[in-house]
């Protein structure tokens, strides 16, 4: 469980990266960490989930 919170926090560092990109006026960057962002957002959620399920008995 404990990659899941690493992933969801590096997910939160990436998106805060692409707040501060977009306001400083660098949208290429922070495009790409927006997606890096989502990427690892995505991801986190997927594995949470299969863990969720594999703990329901399912």
């Amino acid at each position: 469980m404990r990659h899941v919170y690493i992933r969801g926090i590096m997910s939160l560092i990436w998106l805060a990266a692409a707040i501060v990109s977009g306001v400083s006026g660098n949208f290429e960057m922070a495009g790409l960490y927006a997606i890096l962002g989502g990427v690892f957002l995505y991801f986190a959620y997927a594995i949470w989930k299969k863990e969720k399920d594999r703990k329901g008995g399912r």
